[in-house]
């Protein structure tokens, strides 16, 4: 498999420190709100990596993080608002979930809770394999003081003037390598919080790995050696990746908006602990754009896969709408994108339906290599999905080989293709009517009423095709 690294700026072959073992770190969800559309298409590329692996016969280990404490919403230490919309009245240092807590008037577990169960249904519908490992945040806290601990005796780390502790940016030779960003050449943001008399930190640039909790702080706070408080956004993925996956982790999954300033600061923690390269390849979703906007609740365009269910359209739709877009491309989906990919959905489970009932034969090897290719080339899926249409089309292929190729390839796609084997079409009633009349137009060679016929039918969402046995109908 080659996939495009972020840090090299190239698309590279993936390697693993262990033969045949592909260890996974995926930038999961922070759980003080559903997860919408977007977020969904990050986590699908960590699935597609995964799937596409075990295709090459390795095993994987997947740990997907869940944030439950500490995602502030202004995390860079430079006043850039992380994730921050302003529709939601949130103040820049206030912790997410607490917040939302705050406006529910639930606590922070309750909270945490019905988002995290929201977000493993979401998971589901769309047919994303479950991660080996889920871990929490708050349940992380001793791995976090374990880390911080050893940034501190190695001089990466030291306490500030507010009593938190905080990384030594400069103390890092290779800062801003994943994104570009220089020490150098970052200022100060405007939304800078501390007074420039009395710096709580040595240099602008350094983050908080931990903050000290102020009186008016209730939940979600721990004692440790440094005074009472909760850990930084940036240590927790640190901590529970060092923890679960070890000192070599192959391939970093997230959103490229994570890229700086999360992933830049939690290379720098993680590589000063370990005293190498932790991550052999990182890999970022581009943003997804809905209706030509960015989603946010002033818009009134953020879309959760709950709403595609609502609509009356297979979840999975979704996932095809997405695969027929290359994951680091920006994609702008619309109603018309899922609706379409919808219809696609439908007519391929139809004619997988009905290739069933033919004869077993040899997959389609010139596609299969094909698709095969293109999908592991950087996940090229628009190009690999456009060969199963040309598949589908190609009338030199058999029934029985068609039938093979599609449910083979589903392994990779994740698009449960064999959903409607042995289901039997319901043709309304409606339809039927109008089956008869046609046939009868036929039967008296009108041909310009039976053409006008077909037409409605169409309308109703089925096409007819006449063959020596009579007229076949088959779903849109």
């Amino acid at each position: 498999m080659r996939l495009y690294d972020t840090m090299s700026r190239t698309v590279r072959q993936v390697e693993t420190s262990t033969p045949r073992l592909a260890r996974i770190y995926a930038c999961g969800p922070t759980v003080y709100r559903d997860a919408h559309v977007g977020n969904m298409r990050t986590f699908l590329v960590t699935d597609l990596i995964a799937r596409g692996l075990r295709h090459q016969n390795y095993r994987t280990l997947v740990v997907q993080n869940i944030t439950d404490v500490g995602h502030m919403a202004n995390d860079t230490g430079l006043g850039d608002a992380v994730d921050f919309d302003p529709d939601e009245g949130q103040a820049d240092t206030e912790d997410k979930v607490l917040a939302q807590a705050n406006r529910t008037g639930k606590s922070a577990l309750e909270i945490t809770s019905h988002y995290e169960k929201a977000f493993h249904k979401d998971l589901a519908e769309l047919n994303i394999y479950p991660a080996d490992h889920y871990p929490k945040a708050s349940e992380s806290i001793d791995s976090m003081i374990a880390l911080i601990t050893r940034l501190m005796d190695s001089e990466h780390a030291y306490v500030g003037h507010d009593k938190s502790v905080y990384f030594n940016a400069r103390s890092f030779p290779t800062y801003g390598t994943l994104s570009g960003n220089r020490l150098d050449q970052l200022k100060p943001g405007h939304r800078f919080d501390v007074v420039e008399s009395e710096p709580s930190k040595e240099f602008h640039a350094d983050w908080a790995l931990w903050k000290v909790a102020g009186s008016d702080r209730t939940q979600l706070t721990w004692d440790t050696p440094w005074g009472r408080g909760f850990p930084g956004w940036h240590t927790e993925c640190s901590a529970m990746s060092l923890d679960l996956l070890g000192e070599a982790i192959d391939i970093h999954t997230g959103g490229i908006d994570l890229r700086f300033p999360h992933h830049e600061d939690e290379r720098a923690q993680s590589n000063s602990v370990a005293g190498r390269e932790v991550v052999g390849h990182w890999v970022h979703a581009e943003h997804l754009l809905f209706e030509n906007r960015k989603m946010s609740k002033s818009t009134g365009n953020v879309v959760l896969v709950q709403d595609i269910i609502d609509r009356g359209f297979d979840p999975l739709a979704l996932r095809l709408a997405f695969l027929q877009h290359r994951y680091r491309s920006q994609m702008n989906l619309t109603w018309d994108v899922i609706s379409a990919a919808n219809e696609q959905l439908t007519r391929w489970r139809t004619r997988i339906n009905e290739w069933s009932e033919s004869e077993s034969e040899p997959m389609a090897q010139t596609y299969l290599d094909s698709f095969t290719e293109l999908f592991f080339d950087d996940l090229n899926t628009p190009a690999a999905i456009n060969e199963l249409r040309n598949l589908e089309r190609d009338p030199s292929i058999s029934a029985g080989s068609k039938f093979e190729t599609f449910i083979h390839l589903d392994s990779l796609l994740g698009l449960d293709l064999a959903r409607d084997i042995g289901k039997r079409t319901e043709v309304p009633e409606e339809v039927q009517q109008l089956l008869i009349e046609r046939d009868t137009a036929r039967i008296n060679k009108d041909w310009a009423g039976s053409d006008q016929l077909r037409e409605a039918i169409a309308a109703l969402g089925f096409i007819v095709k006449d063959t020596p046995q009579g007229q076949e109908i088959t779903p849109h």
